[in-house]
C-alpha cells in the first residue's frame, strides 16, 4: 500500500475517533441531564406525599376553609400527573401558590399554629422546597451545558443526526421569578 493510502486511513480513523469521542461527551451529558430531572422528581414526589399530612393537620383546626384545602389537594394531583418540565414546573407553581395560601391560614389559627405537627409538617416542606431549589439549579445547568453541547461546532454537525434533540429548562414561572427577586422580609 502507498504512502497515500495509509495517510487516507490514518484521516478516516482519526475522524472516526473524533467522532466517537463527540457522541460519548453528548451521551454523558445527556445522562447528566437525565439523573438531574431524576433528582427533582425525587424531591417533587416527597413534598407531594408531605402533603396530605398537611392537610389532614389543617383539617382538625380550620374545617370551614375547605375551599382552600381543595385547592390545595387538586394542585398537588395536577403536580403528580403532570408530565415532563414544563408543564411539572407550571403544575408545581400552582401547588406552591395553593400551599402558601395554607400556610397564611396559620395566622388566622393561633391553635394550629402552636401545633407541634403542623410545626414539623411545615418544616418538612421548608427543608424539601429548599432541596427543589437546589435540584432544580442542578438540573437547569445541567441542562444548559448539554443544549450548548449540541449547539457547538463540531458535535452541531452530528448531534441532530445521532438523535440528540434540545431540552426544556424546568422553569420556574413569572410568578415565582417576582418572588425570588424580592428581598425577604423581617418582622419582629
Amino acid at each position: 500500500m502507498s504512502t497515500t493510502g495509509w495517510v487516507v486511513i490514518g484521516v478516516i480513523v482519526v475522524l472516526v475517533l473524533w467522532i466517537i469521542m463527540i457522541y460519548n461527551q453528548l451521551v454523558a451529558m445527556r445522562q447528566r441531564v437525565n439523573q438531574a430531572f431524576a433528582d427533582v422528581d425525587v424531591q417533587l414526589k416527597l413534598r407531594h406525599d408531605l402533603i396530605p399530612n398537611l392537610v389532614e393537620t389543617v383539617k382538625g383546626y380550620a374545617a370551614h376553609e375547605r375551599g382552600t384545602l381543595e385547592a390545595v389537594i387538586q394542585a398537588r394531583n395536577a403536580a403528580i400527573s403532570a408530565q415532563g418540565p414544563a408543564q411539572q414546573a407550571a403544575a408545581e407553581n400552582m401547588l406552591s401558590g395553593a400551599l402558601r395560601q395554607l400556610f397564611a391560614l396559620s395566622e388566622a389559627y393561633p391553635d394550629l399554629k402552636a401545633n407541634q405537627n403542623f410545626q414539623q409538617l411545615q418544616t418538612e416542606i421548608a427543608d424539601v422546597e429548599n432541596k427543589i431549589a437546589a435540584s432544580r439549579r442542578f438540573f437547569n445547568n445541567a441542562v444548559s451545558e448539554y443544549n450548548t453541547g449540541i449547539q457547538q461546532f463540531p458535535a452541531a454537525l452530528f448531534a441532530g443526526s445521532l438523535g440528540f434533540r434540545e431540552r426544556e429548562f424546568f422553569d420556574v414561572g413569572e410568578e415565582q421569578r417576582a418572588q425570588l427577586d424580592k428581598p425577604p422580609q423581617v418582622k419582629f
